[in-house]
C-alpha cells in the first residue's frame, strides 16, 4: 500500500471516529435533557397534588406559580426541543459542552415570560369561571379551545411551526458564538415555539393548568406537531381533538373525562 493511501485510509478512519464521537455526544445529550424533563415532570406533579380546580384554577402566589410553571415548561417543552439542541450542538465549530445547556435555559426564558402573562390573565378571568361556570365559563372555557383549533390554521402558526420543526435556517441566521451566545439564540428559538404553541397552552388554562392529566395531553399534541413527520396528519389531529373538547365543554362539560369542575374541590390560594 501506498504512503498516500495510508494516509487517505487513515483520514477517512479518523473521520468516521469523529463522526461517532459526535453522535454520541448528541444522543448524550438528547439523555440528558429527557431525564431533566423527567425529574420536572416529577417535581411539577407533586407541588400541583390538590391544586387543581379545574378551568380558572387558582395559581397561588406568584412566586410559587413561576416556579411550578418552570417545573411544567422544562418537563412538557424539553423532549420536543431536544432535536433542535442536538442540532445546534453538532453545529458547533469547537466544543463548549455548557453551550448547549445554556441554549437549552435561554430557551425556557420566553416560556417564563408567556406564564406571567398568562397568570395576569387567568387572575382576571378566574372569576367568571369559578362564580359563572354554569352560566358563562363553560363557554368561555370552550371558545378558547375553539380559538386554539382555529390559530392552528393561520399563517403565524405555520411560520412557526415550520421554524419548529426545521431549526436549520433559524441556527444559520442567528448564530452567536460563546455561551451568552447561545442563551441568545435560545431565546431566539424559545420565541419562535411561544408563537407556534402559545394557543395550545392557553387551551391548558381552559381545562385546568394545575391537572397532570391535561398537561400530558398538551405536552403530547405539542410533540406531535414538531415531531411527527406527517405534518398535515399531526395538524390536522390537534384540531379534531381541540374542537372535539370545545363541544363537549359547551354542550355537556359533566362528560368530559377527567375535567374538574371550578369549585368543587377549590384549593386554597397562598398555602404553598
Amino acid at each position: 500500500m501506498s504512503v498516500a493511501a495510508a494516509l487517505s485510509r487513515e483520514a477517512e478512519t479518523q473521520e468516521l471516529r469523529d463522526a461517532f464521537d459526535a453522535a454520541k455526544a448528541r444522543t448524550g445529550l438528547v439523555a440528558v435533557l429527557l431525564a431533566v424533563a423527567g425529574l420536572a415532570w416529577w417535581l411539577a406533579s407533586e407541588q400541583m397534588v390538590g391544586m387543581d380546580d379545574g378551568p380558572g384554577s387558582h395559581l397561588g402566589t406568584l412566586g410559587w406559580f413561576v416556579g411550578v410553571w418552570l417545573a411544567m415548561m422544562t418537563a412538557m417543552m424539553l423532549p420536543s426541543v431536544s432535536p433542535t439542541v442536538a442540532l445546534y450542538a453538532g453545529t458547533m465549530r469547537r466544543r463548549e459542552p455548557l453551550a448547549p445547556l445554556a441554549f437549552a435555559a435561554g430557551y425556557l426564558i420566553p416560556w417564563i415570560a408567556a406564564g406571567l402573562a398568562a397568570y395576569v390573565l387567568t387572575m382576571l378571568a378566574h372569576r367568571v369561571m369559578e362564580v359563572s361556570w354554569g352560566s358563562t365559563g363553560h363557554w368561555l372555557a370552550a371558545g378558547v379551545l375553539a380559538g386554539a383549533a382555529v390559530y392552528e390554521l393561520s399563517p403565524l402558526k405555520h411560520v412557526c411551526l415550520a421554524t419548529c420543526r426545521s431549526p436549520v435556517a433559524y441556527l444559520l441566521r442567528s448564530w452567536q458564538s460563546g455561551r451568552v451566545g447561545a442563551v441568545r439564540m435560545g431565546i431566539g428559538n424559545g420565541a419562535w415555539c411561544v408563537g407556534c404553541c402559545w394557543a395550545l397552552m392557553a387551551a391548558l388554562f381552559a381545562l385546568g393548568v394545575m391537572s397532570v392529566a391535561w398537561m400530558a395531553l398538551v405536552a403530547a399534541l405539542i410533540t406531535v406537531e414538531k415531531l411527527l413527520p406527517w405534518r398535515r396528519t399531526a395538524t390536522w389531529s390537534t384540531i379534531a381533538v381541540l374542537l372535539l373538547l370545545a363541544v363537549l365543554l359547551a354542550l355537556a362539560p359533566d362528560s368530559v373525562p377527567g375535567l374538574t369542575m371550578p369549585g368543587g374541590s377549590m384549593a386554597q390560594m397562598g398555602i404553598r
